[in-house]
């Protein structure tokens, strides 16, 4: 799209693929090593059909430039429904209707099918960040208008840039997710030796109900995941996918055999094996100090096999890399009693009907005050002495 003059002498460009913009360019502004924002992970789910026109997820990622060069990148699509997403406004699309209004389009800055916390707008540590968001702000209002496009969503930012976004005029959501944090443990008994003697003694139990049924589980990372791996995992995938939604899932078979697979030692599987056929399957991305678990699959079910391989290998692989948190994924009250603190994410949103957008707001306001008080009755839930 037609590059359009903003204050601050900067230009922003709105890409309808990652193919407009070198790896080098991109990467060089998220300066991070979140897996999700790098380049080859959002061209990938571009490339192997997850997220195109067709799918409801059309890129429109925002880059920033002064005098030509890029100094600001964000995620951006352009979503036809709410799908893929954990931040759920199903009820708001209903309200437009009631309304009389059309609620999609609208724009999302996320992270395709990941609601892991993470950057969201990265800038430049040679400009002034607020007069990049304020030109940011300025840009995706503009294009709402142009496009009849009724809000911006801004799915799971660190509390910093939520708080930012805030004071800027987007409403703020709270939610809430169960996280497990690394107190320097040296092994996975040092964890365990934090529960009370009877939750010790479920989870150990979970663990010995595994081995009880013959599954042996076996970590891999980067290049000693083979294609055969990858294959049995995409078969579990979409059976899981299959038995839960009626579909097969989000993401394509060459998303995981070239994409995921080329994202080298941040790729992590764990597989169950039965004698020796694989039988399920876990996959995590890792950052430097965080483990986020992403994907389980199974071709059938097994007595607390889940548990295993999708949380007690993700806590043993942090404590044995040194990794600080584990993130696991969205929802799951049943993460409480296994040693995951609730925790906090966050979301932001910018509506462009002014009295939708004051309902938005009073309802985010009322959500907020009720994710605090379910937080702290969760937080009374856990295992520990």
């Amino acid at each position: 799209m037609a590059l359009s003059p903003h204050p601050h002498a900067f230009t922003t460009e709105f890409l309808n693929s990652l193919n407009q913009i070198s790896a080098a360019q991109w990467n060089a502004i998220a300066d991070t090593d979140y897996p999700f924002l790098r380049h080859d992970f959002l061209l990938g789910l571009e490339t192997t059909g997850c997220t195109t026109a067709e799918t409801g997820w059309q890129p429109c990622h925002l880059i920033l430039r002064r005098d030509s060069e890029v100094v600001a990148i964000m995620p951006l699509y352009l979503k036809a429904h709410s799908y893929g997403e954990y931040v759920f406004d199903w009820s708001w699309a209903d309200a437009w209707r009631q309304s009389g209004l059309v609620y999609y389009p609208k724009l999302l800055t996320a992270i395709p099918f990941t609601p892991a916390t993470g950057p969201r707008l990265c800038v430049s540590p040679d400009v002034d960040a607020d007069q990049c968001l304020s030109a940011v702000l300025h840009a995706v209002k503009a294009l709402a208008a142009q496009r009849h496009i009724s809000s911006w969503h801004l799915l799971f930012p660190d509390e910093a840039m939520s708080e930012t976004l805030l004071d800027a005029g987007l409403h703020r959501r709270a939610g809430t997710q169960f996280h497990w944090f690394n107190d320097n443990y040296g092994c996975f008994e040092d964890f365990l030796a934090t529960f009370n003697s009877r939750k010790r003694k479920a989870l150990k139990k979970e663990r010995r109900r595994v081995a009880e049924q013959g599954l042996v589980l076996k970590t891999l990372t980067g290049a000693n995941i083979g294609e055969q791996e990858w294959e049995q995992f995409y078969r579990f995938y979409q059976l899981t996918y299959a038995k839960r939604s009626g579909h097969g899932g989000y993401l394509s078979r060459d998303f995981f055999i070239t994409t995921a697979a080329g994202m080298g030692d941040q790729v992590v599987m764990v597989l169950a094996y039965l004698d020796t056929r694989a039988v399920a399957g876990a996959l995590y991305f890792c950052s430097n100090d965080t483990l986020y678990g992403r994907y389980w699959g199974c071709e059938e079910e097994y007595d607390c096999l889940h548990f295993e391989a999708c949380y007690y290998q993700g806590i043993e692989y942090c404590i044995a890399n040194n990794l600080a948190r584990f993130d696991p994924g969205a929802q799951g009250e049943h993460k409480i009693q296994r040693g995951f603190r609730p925790i906090t994410t966050w979301s932001n949103h910018w509506i462009a009907d002014s009295d939708l957008s004051a309902a938005v707001g009073g309802f985010t306001r009322r959500e907020e005050e009720q994710n605090d008080l379910y937080r702290q009755a969760a937080t009374k839930m856990l295992p520990f002495k």
